[in-house]
């Protein structure tokens, strides 16, 4: 929970309630084939990205989104969970692109409770990087011995056991030195409650199929979760707002590809759980992979 040292900080004003809202005219959603030709978006469109950025020009505020280079089932398929990254920073008008598609998502009664802060080379997002990356490290190192990484198959370097936990250690060693990090916030209009994550972890999944749709790459964290009272401090975060999680995003060091789950047959069901309707089956060359973690 926040520090009860920021137990004066001014609340976030809750997103308005459906009867404010029928007082005044709502914007309608821009198309994303369309121009945007002013920075100033219309209030009811909850824009209010808190962007702690350097190098955001008026030219790369305005102007058409560009253009994407996959499907939206193609995207779906093949967004990876990246964690390796180039040193090549994102540029300010792929940052805009990525988290208009964000803007977009669905939330409960269209109330758009979330929000974002984008923290890149800042003195405030170096430091932020730095309370996750320690944050991260430590409940890795956990986690590596609490799931057993390092155990059975484990112990063999070249196992995928062994593989993906190198993967992830390097992940967080070098947390610092990832190009983005953002943190989607939900704007509390209640009390908290079980299901609140459904008003801002769709925004989520838009932003990271943005990003693989313009040639980057990013994964969804709880990273940040032993340093939240410091990050709350740090960048000015109200007590009433929940940082949801933690992405990291970059040009990807490698690259997307399909993206392995179990058989569809396996998830979805008719009308009795357990029992496949006779359509749900996963198109040709789809491949497979078992729960995780790995074993």
């Amino acid at each position: 929970p926040p520090s009860s040292s920021r137990s004066t900080r001014r609340a976030t004003p809750a997103p308005p309630s459906p009867a404010s809202r029928s007082a005044t005219a709502v914007a309608r959603p821009i198309p994303l084939d369309a121009p945007v030709t002013s920075t100033r978006m219309p209030s009811s469109s909850a824009m209010a990205i808190a962007a702690i950025t350097h190098g955001m020009t008026d030219a790369s505020a305005s102007g058409p989104l560009p253009p994407d280079t996959v499907g939206v089932l193609e995207g779906i398929a093949t967004t990876r969970a990246i964690r390796r990254y180039t040193d090549d920073p994102v540029p300010p008008d792929a940052l805009r692109a990525i988290l208009f598609a964000a803007t977009r998502a669905p939330s409960g009664s269209n109330r758009q409770p979330f929000r974002f802060v984008v923290l890149t080379d800042g003195p405030k997002a170096r430091e932020a990087k730095r309370l996750i990356g320690e944050s991260a490290r430590a409940f890795w190192g956990a986690k590596r011995v609490d799931d057993g990484y390092d155990r059975g198959s484990g112990a063999a370097a070249d196992a995928p056991k062994a593989r993906q936990a190198a993967a992830m250690q390097d992940y967080v060693d070098h947390f610092e030195s990832v190009p983005v990090v953002i943190l989607p916030c939900l704007v509390r209009y209640r009390e908290p409650f079980p299901s609140e994550g459904a008003s801002v972890y769709p925004a989520c999944q838009h932003l990271l199929l943005a990003a693989r749709a313009l040639g980057y790459g990013g994964v969804l964290t709880i990273w940040h979760l032993a340093a939240e009272a410091a990050l709350h401090e740090l960048l000015d975060i109200p007590d009433d707002v929940w940082i949801a999680a933690t992405i990291t995003l970059g040009k990807p060091r490698g690259g997307h590809g399909p993206v392995r789950r179990r058989p569809m047959a396996e998830l979805g069901y008719g009308e009795t759980w357990g029992d496949a309707p006779p359509w749900a089956s996963d198109p040709p060359g789809t491949r497979h992979t078992s729960a995780g973690p790995p074993r």
